[in-house]
Order: C-alpha cells, then structure tokens, then sequence
C-alpha cells in the first residue's frame, strides 16, 4: 500500500462521495469539500446508472440506496414525432438492471451513504489554489481557509480547477450542438411502461422520458443549435422562456406536445450546451488526480457517465491500497481506465450525432431500425461488454494490469 494516510477530495457530486467511501476502505482518510454552501444546492436533469455502475457502487456499500431512489429500466422505446413506433428493444440481460433516477437523488444518496461510514463532507469550499510540498498537498479555498492532506482527488466535474492545476494547458470540454433541458410534467403519459425508457426522434428536436410512479412524467430534451450555451448563460434565460421555445419545437410531436403542456415552468432545467471531455494528455501529477467528469466526462448520450464515474473512484481507490507509492498508483489507475473511457467516450459522440439527424436519415432510420436491432445494434452486442464490466475489488491490481499486457 501506498504511505498515503489521508486525502482531500475537491467535489461532493456523484464522484467525490464515492471517492470517500472507497478511499477510507481502502484504510486512507478522506475528506469532500463541496464548492456549493449546501447539499441543497447543484443541478441536474435525469440520467441512468448502468449495471456497471451499480455494481461497483456494493464495493462501498451504496448500491442498495441508490436503487431505493431509482426506477428499473428494462427496455427502450423508439418513436417518432407521430407516434409511430421505429423499434423497441429490451437492455442487457443482466442484473442489477439499469435505473433512471434524477441526479438530485443519485448525489443526495451518495452524500448520505458516505456521510454515514464516517466520510466528513464541507460545504462552501470552492478550491482556487493547491500547493505540492515534499510531506503533502495544501489546497487553498476562495473563502481563505485551508487544509493540508497526502494526495488530492479532483472530482470537481467538466469543469474542474483540479485539472488545470495537473495541466495548465489542458483541452477544456468540447461543446456538442444540442441544448440540454428538462423537467417534469404533472402529466403521465398514456399506456407507458413503467419500466421503459421512451426515445422520440422529433420532426426538429430529440425528446426523451419516462413515466414515474407518481403519475408525473420525467422529460429531457435535446434541442439542435450551434451556439455554445454555459450552464450560467442558460440559466440567465427565465424558465417561462425556455417552455415557451420548447412548445414551439415540439408543437407537432407527439408525446412531446402534450408533456409540455402538462410542465410548470418552475420545473424545467436548463443545462445549456451537451458537452464531453476530450482526450486528456495527462490525468494525475505529484500529488494530485482526476477522477469523474474532471478526467472523463461523456456525452449524457452514453448513459455511462455517472457509471464511469463510479468505477473509476473506486479503482483510485484499489490501484492506492495496493501500489508502493503515489506515482505507481497513479500510473495503474490510468492504465486501467483510460482505455475503457476513452473507447466510451467516443460511443456517445457518435450518438448524440444522430439525435441531429435530419428528415432523410429519419426515414432511414425507421425504415433499417428493425433490422439493425436484430443484427450490429443488437443490445448485448453493442452495451453488452460495456455494461458487463466488473470490479474485482479483493483482487490484486498488479495481477490484473500482468493480465492486459
């Protein structure tokens, strides 16, 4: 084991309370600071968490919770803007089944599941500065205060300050040209299954949902613009605004329509622009390391990113319990993820690409759909290996990385 007894942990959203958890079973101390002054506080729509993802979350003991605030998703539904049905397909035959959940929750879970093994979480800890030192790191917060630990966990997402400490010339998030928003409608869908994703390819815009058990109807939507639109940008638009643009996007699509008509402004989100991280030329130095978004961000298209995110704070977590020093730790973690996140990665741009598809290929689509989820899209050939992937935490990390030689 690496002589790191202790760790600060910049970022408590999906990744930093994971990372906590993993590193104190691996016997090293760690703390989350949280730039937000309350667990309150944080955005987000929808997303799902993969098999994959809720497999590694039982090396920390927080599968159980995060299934309690999610819904099993078993199948996907492909529509268009009419109502007619291109193709449906079931997920990957395997359990624990993908849930869909808000991001609210899923960080709430996580925050009480890490809270609860002893892993302090500090709110009002925005990190502007970190100093390397021969016996540790002294990370600096913009309200003054510090705090001094053996290594530093950047898990501060796309837009990490941690990255361009490691790096300052790092690429920063490439920026895809859709509009991210969404909500919930006081509005159930008629005849949904409860346990299926809905995808409508629209006649101007990409709409997705479900239908919750409470009888309301959870919603994104994936509107094409070729403007770079901040999540501060976005949010500087009142909401009124937004459901306005989106009802008029959506007017002849249907269940779009009708779900928005359904949505109280307060309810919709603004995320702004879809954004994924390139390739990162370095992902750890000295003392410090990225985990998450910071290092590996998706498009939400893959339905991999909190799924990776998780996986990768707990392999940080084994690859510092099992190797001599910080740099061989390092250099093991990256060797284990980097390939499997990049090659994910570049699945959701490919993605997202074709939620901007235009008439033509629409009825393309519809017309190769079936036979395409019976041939080269079928599920278990294509998520299958994705969503199989398993942790093996007891094991040893330098007999794994001897095995992908």
């Amino acid at each position: 084991m690496t002589t790191a007894r202790s760790a600060l942990v910049v970022g408590g959203g999906i990744a930093g309370p994971v990372t906590g958890m993993a590193l104190r079973r691996a016997g090293i101390e760690a703390t989350v600071y949280e730039a937000h002054p309350s667990a309150a506080d944080g955005v987000g729509v929808t997303l799902t968490l993969a098999p994959n993802g809720l497999a590694a979350l039982r090396w920390v003991d927080a599968d159980q919770a995060v299934r309690d605030v999610g819904l099993p998703m078993r199948r996907t539904v492909v529509t268009d803007g009419r109502g007619g049905r291109i193709g449906a397909f079931p997920h990957v035959d395997i359990e624990p089944v993908t849930v869909g959940l808000w991001r609210v929750d899923l960080a709430r879970a996580l925050r009480e599941r890490a809270v609860a093994q002893g892993v302090p979480i500090v709110y009002g800890k925005r990190l502007v500065d970190a100093e390397q030192r021969a016996d540790g790191v002294l990370a600096h917060f913009a309200d003054g205060s510090t705090a001094t630990a053996d290594l530093l966990v950047g898990a501060d997402g796309i837009r990490s300050r941690v990255r361009t400490l490691i790096d300052p010339a790092a690429p920063g998030p490439q920026v895809l040209p859709l509009l991210n928003l969404g909500g919930a409608a006081e509005y159930a869908v008629p005849d949904a299954d409860p346990e299926a994703m809905y995808f409508v390819f629209g006649s101007r815009a990409f709409f997705g949902y479900w239908v919750q058990p409470d009888g309301r109807t959870a919603w994104f939507a994936n509107v094409p613009d070729p403007r770079p639109t901040s999540w501060a940008e976005a949010n500087r638009t009142p909401p009124q605004q937004w459901l306005h643009r989106l009802r008029e996007v959506y007017a002849d699509d249907v269940p779009a329509r009708q779900v928005l008509a359904h949505t109280d402004p307060a309810a919709v989100v603004a995320i702004g622009s879809i954004e994924s991280m390139p390739s990162l030329p370095h992902w750890h130095r000295d003392r410090l390391v990225l985990v998450g978004d910071a290092v590996h961000a998706p498009s939400p298209s893959s339905g991999q990113g909190a799924s990776l995110a998780v996986e990768s704070a707990v392999q940080l977590a084994r690859c510092l319990r099992d190797c001599p020093d910080l740099p061989a730790a390092f250099a093991a973690y990256e060797r284990l993820r980097r390939p499997r996140v990049e090659k994910i990665v570049r699945r959701g741009r490919q993605t997202t690409s074709t939620k901007t598809a235009g008439p033509i290929a629409k009825r393309m689509m519809r017309l190769m759909m079936p036979l395409a989820l019976r041939t080269f899209l079928d599920p278990e050939r294509t998520l299958g290996p994705e969503q199989r992937y398993r942790i093996d935490w007891p094991a040893s990390v330098s007999e794994e990385l001897a095995g992908t030689r």
